[in-house]
């Protein structure tokens, strides 16, 4: 097998890396799935960017654009947003304030795991592929159509939240996806929603599962209250017992 390809574009002011793994050489196909999968990528951001002027959501939030008249994902990512506050008992903050100072409803908890999700769709159409698609540290793997001859672990490493440098673990996952929560990287920016306050402690919550943005609204709900993910399956949510939660302290 070929050295794994490697792309990577910055996009929602994130370094977005695409690693490819492939028994044949350079293949228009794959290229034209990877193109499809930043612009994707591309439009999420602008619908959902709060730093963009422009964006669907900051121009709803203005009362310049109806939000019937908006993108179809924004009435997705409310609908998307009620069932996140739901699962996680009210640990999914919706009303934030933005880059610009306003406040208002606020997806952005799950549009990075949602856009990544759906852009690595156009790889999942390209027969003999296994690729690994990391966003700013949130990372969903998967395979191609007719591919099951590469399934391979990915080895994902988790920062140290107390040396962002180092790597202080490793999740190893097929066709899954991982994502992690804490302050070290970004500081304090994660509202618990019960108090309205900025959650301030170390450490960091990583959650695995099936789904990169139910992964990453989990791993965001653990950091408040690390017994969140817990809490659901023992209340008998079966559809999150495929997730999986590990605390760095």
């Amino acid at each position: 097998m070929n050295p794994p390809r490697v792309w990577v574009e910055q996009i929602m002011g994130l370094p977005i890396s695409l690693h490819v793994r492939t028994e044949q050489g350079p293949r228009p196909d794959l290229e034209e799935a990877v193109g499809t999968m930043f612009a994707t990528l591309r439009r999420f951001d602008q619908v959902f960017s709060t730093y963009r002027a422009d964006s669907d959501l900051i121009r709803v939030r203005r009362g310049e654009l109806d939000l019937r008249e908006a993108h179809p994902w924004l009435v997705r990512a409310h609908d998307l947003t009620d069932e996140a506050v739901a699962a996680t008992g009210g640990l999914f903050a919706t009303e934030l304030t933005g880059p610009d100072g306003s406040r208002g409803w606020d997806p952005t908890g799950l549009v990075k795991g949602w856009a990544l999700e759906r852009a690595v769709d156009a790889l999942r159409e390209v027969p003999s592929v296994s690729f690994c698609c990391n966003g700013g540290g949130d990372v969903v793997c998967g395979l191609g159509a007719r591919s099951e001859h590469l399934r391979a672990p990915w080895r994902v490493g988790l920062q140290d939240p107390h040396d962002v440098g180092s790597v202080a673990g490793v999740v190893e996952v097929e066709t899954a996806a991982v994502a992690t929560s804490g302050n070290s990287a970004r500081g304090r920016h994660i509202v618990d929603p019960r108090t309205g306050s900025f959650v301030d402690r170390p450490g960091s919550a990583t959650v695995s599962g099936p789904s990169l943005m139910w992964a990453d609204i989990w791993a965001t709900a653990c950091f408040i209250d690390p017994t969140a993910l817990q809490r659901a399956v023992r209340d008998g949510g079966r559809r999150w017992s495929a997730y999986r939660s590990l605390e760095l302290p």
